[in-house]
C-alpha cells in the first residue's frame, strides 16, 4: 500500500516527508493509458501534489496545475489531505528518451510557463499562488515553489521508475523543510547532505527505498517518525455530479442532445469512465425544470 511517512529531527529543526506512491501512479497509468514520458510528468504532478496536501488539515483541497507552453500540454492534479489524488495531462502520448542513456524525457517536453497551486479550504474563497517554472522536472519547481511562495526554504526529489515494457515500476519522492530555530550551521550540514545524498532515481531503485530516502536525508542524525499515512488515487466522479452538471444547462440543449445525439455521453477527465444518459433521463431534466 502507498503511504507517506512524516518525520522530524530529534531537535525539531528540520522535517522531511517521503512517500511511496508507486500504486497510485500505476492506477493513473493506467487509467489514462499513457505513455512513457506522459506517465512520469503526470506521475511527478501527483507526488507534488500528495506532498501539497499533506501540510494541510481538515477538508483542504488542492489543485496543483502545470501551465506550460510545451509538448505535454496542461497537467492537471486535485489531491486532499487524506492522501487522495486524481488528475490528468493534456498529451498522454508522449514517449522520448534519450538515446545514449535511456532516461525518459521530462522537462523539454513541459516546457516554460507556471507552477499554479489554488488552495480551497471549503468556505467558498479558493487561494491562488503561482511560481514560474524553472525547469519543468516538476521536482524543482515544486522546491521552488516552497521555498518562494510558502517562504520556507525546502529540498525535494522525486520521480517515476519504469520498467522493460514501460510500466510504473516504483514512484516516490521526499521533501526536506528548515523549520524555525535551525542554526545556520545546521542548515549547512543538510544542505550538504542533500547535495551531495544520492539521485533521487537509484534510491528509488533501492530493495527498501523508503529507508533508503530517510537514512540520505538524515545521515547520522537522529528523527522520529509523526505518523504515516495512505496514499491512493481516487476519483469522486459519479453519475449524479454530471447529472448536476447536465442540469444546470438551458433546457434547449438538452432536447438538442435528446433530438440530434439521442442522449449524451461523458467521460471523466480524471479517471476516464464513462457515463451515458439515455433520452428518458435527460427527458426527466427537462421536466424538473419545468
Amino acid at each position: 500500500m502507498d503511504k507517506i511517512t512524516k518525520t522530524i529531527s530529534e531537535n525539531g529543526h528540520f522535517r522531511a516527508f517521503v512517500l511511496d506512491s508507486t500504486e497510485t501512479i500505476r492506477t493513473a497509468q493506467e487509467k489514462h493509458d499513457s505513455m512513457a514520458s506522459s506517465t512520469v510528468a503526470l506521475g511527478r504532478t501527483f507526488i507534488a501534489n500528495q506532498i501539497l496536501a499533506a501540510n494541510e488539515k481538515g477538508d483542504t483541497k488542492i489543485t496543483l496545475k502545470i501551465l506550460a507552453d510545451g509538448a505535454t500540454g496542461a497537467i492537471i492534479s486535485v489531491a486532499n489531505n487524506k492522501g487522495q489524488v486524481k488528475g490528468y495531462i493534456q498529451n498522454p502520448d508522449l514517449d522520448y528518451k534519450k538515446t545514449a542513456t535511456g532516461d525518459v524525457i521530462v522537462g523539454p517536453l513541459v516546457g516554460q510557463g507556471q507552477f499554479l497551486v489554488i488552495t480551497d479550504y471549503g468556505i467558498g474563497h479558493p487561494y491562488n499562488s503561482t511560481t514560474p517554472l524553472i525547469s519543468g522536472e516538476i521536482g524543482e519547481d515544486l522546491a521552488y515553489y516552497l521555498t518562494e511562495s510558502q517562504q520556507t526554504p525546502s529540498a525535494v526529489g522525486l520521480n517515476v521508475l519504469l520498467d522493460q515494457e514501460d510500466k510504473v515500476k516504483v514512484a516516490g519522492g521526499f521533501m526536506v523543510q528548515v523549520l524555525p530555530g535551525a542554526s545556520e550551521e545546521e542548515i549547512s550540514r543538510f544542505e550538504k547532505r542533500i547535495q551531495t545524498m544520492p539521485s533521487i532515481s537509484s534510491l528509488l531503485a533501492s530493495p527498501s527505498h523508503m529507508e533508503a530516502l530517510l537514512e540520505a536525508i538524515y545521515g547520522p542524525d537522529n528523527y522520529k517518525i509523526l505518523s504515516e499515512e495512505p496514499l491512493s488515487f481516487n476519483c469522486d466522479c459519479s453519475e449524479r455530479r454530471f447529472l448536476d452538471a447536465l442540469a444546470g444547462l438551458p433546457a434547449s440543449d438538452i432536447q438538442e442532445m435528446i433530438t440530434e445525439d439521442h442522449g449524451c455521453d461523458i467521460t471523466c477527465q480524471f479517471c476516464r469512465k464513462h457515463y451515458h444518459f439515455t433520452p428518458e433521463k435527460l427527458e426527466e431534466l427537462i421536466r424538473d425544470k419545468s
